[in-house]
């Protein structure tokens, strides 16, 4: 049985059982592309799909106003995923025992008509968690859907590294080049679930922090700004980068504060639901060798 079928079978599971109400999980849209569905009735699971072009991180969704409406919810998660779920968990955004997580095993997705598919890929290619954690079941892949590339941690940084080889001056360039593309769409904002401010910064007139038109200037501002405010909370799962519409590498900026939160605090995100957030925790024992 595909890890389709054995998901379209759990989904119907739950839903007769009433041990939920609704499954947030993909389907296929009427241009035929995945994207989120909502199933409520035990007969419609036969709609719920999994293949390589479930890229989209779900949990964004679990706060919002018509998915509360229904109750318990159940919520399909790759690996990366589910790492959204315990940064949430601790945050105090969701209240995980109200939750049904189905964690499906997952070798790799590509971004079909999105931009940005290297980036995508290299992601994968990377992936500690291919099995998600944390998880009420895991649905695992059969061989045939095991063909996808197992994730090799040691490539996590490759890309940053080509990157942190350049000068100070060619670094700058290379995002002068980048942010000059930002359309100041926020797609990278709505796509992201660690983004869940009621008031984003950059929607505030009252003073008016950040340049609202797409200026360079506006768009560094914004770009690091969201950033930072990601550093120890994101979990690599590149919504971000396959939402952008203008392709911009947003993965490089968030992999350069991952690095230095391992490096320096041996800090991996959505791995422990214990553990403390990054930023706030103070540990008489934190390295301060990166302080300049």
């Amino acid at each position: 049985m595909t890890q389709q079928s054995q998901l379209q079978q759990k989904a119907n599971e739950l839903l007769l059982n009433k041990t939920v109400n609704v499954i947030i999980g993909y389907g296929e849209s009427t241009t035929g592309q995945v994207d989120l569905t909502l199933i409520t009735d035990p007969a419609e699971t036969n709609l719920l799909v999994w293949n390589n072009q479930c890229t989209q991180n779900l949990t964004v969704y679990l706060n919002r106003k018509e998915i509360l409406q229904y109750g318990k919810a159940a919520i399909v998660a790759k690996g990366c995923d589910a790492k959204s779920l315990v940064v949430l968990e601790i945050e105090k955004q969701i209240e995980r025992e109200s939750l049904y997580v189905i964690g499906m095993e997952c070798y790799g997705v590509k971004s079909g008509t999105r931009t940005n598919a290297d980036v995508l890929a290299a992601k994968c290619e990377s992936c500690d968690v291919n099995k998600p954690l944390n998880c009420d079941v895991v649905i695992e892949a059969d061989a045939a859907e095991n063909a996808g590339v197992k994730g090799d941690i040691t490539k996590r940084y490759e890309r940053l590294g080509k990157l942190m080889s350049m000068s100070i001056e060619e670094r700058l360039e290379f995002w002068r080049g980048e942010f000059e593309r930002c359309i100041k769409c926020y797609a990278c904002r709505q796509s992201c679930p660690m983004c869940y401010c009621s008031v984003c910064v950059v929607d505030k007139n009252r003073p008016v922090r950040i340049d609202t038109s797409a200026t360079l200037k506006g768009n560094f501002a914004w770009n690091i700004l969201r950033a930072f405010h990601l550093a120890g909370r994101c979990v690599g799962c590149s919504a971000c980068t396959a939402a952008c519409p203008a392709g911009i590498d947003l993965d490089l900026l968030n992999l350069s504060l991952a690095k230095a939160a391992e490096e320096n605090f041996n800090h991996k995100t959505g791995i422990d639901r214990n553990a403390n957030p990054l930023i706030g925790t103070f540990s008489p024992n934190d390295q301060e060798e990166f302080i300049r």
